[in-house]
This record gives C-alpha cells, sequence and structure tokens, in this order.
C-alpha cells in the first residue's frame, strides 16, 4: 500500500458514510482505510460494518473502547502498512484525487509532508470560507530556505499526508485538547522538504446540529502544546531560526490561545486564563510590540483580521479586560 488513510470514528451515524465514499471513490487505488470506532454508541458501527463487508479490499475496520481522538489515532498508526499516513475526520470528506496528487507530489520532491488547502462547508455542500495554506510560496519548499512555514503554517493533521517514518518515535499525546498543535509542528521540524498544492482537496464540515462546544480551562492545553514543541524545537536542525520561533509562539500561543478564550464565558476562568498569557509571555520576553507587529504570510495579521476581532485584541493587549466582558 502507498498510502493509509486513518479514520476515527465517535458518534458520527449522520455524517459517515459520505467520508467513506469520499475515501472509497479516491482515484489513487493503492490505499487502505483504516478505520477505528472508538467506542460509538450511536449506528456509526453498523456502517463500518457494511463498508468493510462491501470493499474489503480497501477497509480496515476495528472496534475499541472509548480513548479520545489522540488515542484513536494512535490505535489506527500501529495497524497502518502504508508508505504514507493521511488522516480524515469522520464527519469531513475529501476530493476524489486528493491522495493520488499528494502522494504524487511527495514522491517527485522527495517530501515528507505535503499540505492541501481547506474548505469550511454546510451541510448541502455550499462553500463558506476558503482557507489557504501557504499562499505565497511554490510547490516545493525547502525548509532551511523558507522556515516561516513554521510560523505560518495551520497545523491541522487533515490536510496533510505525511511519510510514515515521521511517526517512528512519535505519537498524537493522549488526554490532552489542540494535539495536533503539539505534534505536527514537531512533525515538520523533521523535514528538510515539504511540498504543496493549491488545490481545496480537504473539505470541512460546518455542523449545525452540533451542541455548542463549552470553552473552559482545557484551553490552557494550546499553551502546554507550544511548551513542548519549544523542546524539540531546541533539539531539532533549526534551533538556531530564532524569529520564526519567537513568530510561532506569538501566532499559536498569543493570537489562537486568545481566539479560544473569547469564548470562555466564565469571568473568573477568562482572567485566570490571561494570567498564564501574560506569565507565558513575560518568560519568552513576548511584548506588545512583538505581538503587533507581527506578520504572517509577509502581512500584518493584526490588520488583516475582521474588525471585531482587532477590537477583541487591541483591548486586551491594552489591559481592558472589563471592557471585553462588556463586548462579550
Amino acid at each position: 500500500m502507498m498510502v493509509s488513510i486513518i479514520v476515527p470514528v465517535y458518534n458520527v451515524e449522520n455524517y459517515l458514510a459520505k467520508c467513506l465514499d469520499s475515501l472509497i471513490n479516491q482515484s489513487l487505488q493503492e490505499i487502505e482505510i483504516i478505520v477505528v470506532d472508538d467506542g460509538s454508541k450511536d449506528g456509526s458501527g453498523l456502517i463500518i460494518e457494511e463498508y468493510a463487508r462491501k470493499f474489503p479490499a480497501k477497509i480496515k475496520a476495528f472496534t475499541k473502547e472509548n480513548g479520545g481522538l489522540s488515542d484513536a489515532r494512535n490505535f489506527g498508526l500501529e495497524k497502518a502498512s502504508g508508505k504514507y499516513i493521511g488522516f480524515v475526520d469522520s464527519d469531513d470528506y475529501v476530493t476524489e484525487t486528493m491522495f493520488e496528487e499528494m502522494m504524487q507530489l511527495a514522491e517527485k520532491h522527495n517530501a515528507k509532508m505535503v499540505i492541501c488547502n481547506i474548505q469550511k462547508v454546510d451541510q448541502n455542500g455550499k462553500i463558506i470560507q476558503k482557507l489557504t495554506q501557504i499562499p505565497h510560496l511554490s510547490e516545493k519548499i525547502v525548509l532551511e530556505d523558507h522556515f516561516s512555514v513554521f510560523s505560518d503554517l495551520s497545523y491541522f493533521a487533515c490536510n496533510k499526508l505525511f511519510k510514515k517514518e515521521l511517526f517512528d518515535h512519535k505519537r498524537f499525546k493522549k488526554g490532552v485538547h489542540f494535539e495536533d498543535i503539539q505534534l505536527i509542528p514537531q512533525l515538520l521540524l523533521e523535514c528538510e522538504v515539504v511540498a504543496q498544492t493549491q488545490n481545496f482537496h480537504y473539505q470541512y464540515l460546518e455542523r449545525t446540529d452540533s451542541i455548542t462546544k463549552t470553552h473552559t480551562e482545557k484551553g490552557l492545553d494550546i499553551l502546554k502544546a507550544v511548551k513542548d514543541v519549544e523542546v524539540a524545537f531546541e533539539k531539532s536542525g533549526y534551533s538556531h531560526k530564532r524569529k520564526e520561533l519567537k513568530n510561532f509562539q506569538i501566532f499559536e500561543g498569543v493570537y489562537s490561545f486568545l481566539a479560544y478564550v473569547a469564548f470562555v464565558k466564565s469571568e473568573e476562568t477568562f482572567n485566570t486564563m490571561a494570567d498564564e498569557l501574560a506569565v507565558f509571555r513575560q518568560e519568552r520576553k513576548i511584548n506588545i510590540q512583538d505581538i503587533l507587529s507581527y506578520s504572517r504570510f509577509g502581512k500584518n495579521y493584526l490588520l488583516s483580521l475582521p474588525v471585531k476581532k482587532k477590537i477583541f485584541y487591541l483591548l486586551f493587549f491594552a489591559g481592558q479586560k472589563k471592557l471585553i466582558r462588556k463586548m462579550l
């Protein structure tokens, strides 16, 4: 097999068939689809059984006790036999040529990681938002020459193809949130070359029936993830790239963290997380000017944001927490 596609499943009976159909119909034939039922309580297990019966040459089905997304992905990695690994969430779907094109790019450029663009879609397939990943660089990216990728990239697992050897000594961290931010940058640090396609192969479903997620202190796992990446960074061949490390700390540890904190309803939790961010910034000597002048893809990041987000960030950096709470 050239590509192993790992699909963790938990209570997605309304979406799973569309996801599996998009994988069964891949133009690349040398694939295995590893479906891991992570203790679903709905009809997902029956759907998996049906697909495994219809497509025994492609689908490998497994059932395990519920252990969370990281645990299910790690379980799939143990079963994978492909040269390359892909991850698809079970309520999303992909284009027919996604894995063929990405595998060809990996082979063409000897890249250990390949990236594609993402589209957010609604349940009717209507495009809500296009998320272009690395718009300013070419198909082949030599990291030593373009290490801005380290701080610019969105660290989703699902829009990437990985050479399996990247997982020889690394796994998704169990029992935490934001496991992609914790692991994917560490995998990037193991690469010399990455490749990309500007095609929007990955279709991320914005579900209207999902219960609104409660934003809590689990958001502190973002800061913990950044700290884990910092440890790997210092041991990597890119440890001299200090500017890019600081930009990563600002993007993930400040902007991404605050984007989460903005939806924390408890004032006490909001203040606790704000205090943790202050410590994080102080330890890394990240000042307000660093944050305000931070650029992504060569453009000032703050200026590129919608007005409401600009106001939130500026009020926060000005120390106006009371005004923020009123605004929220």
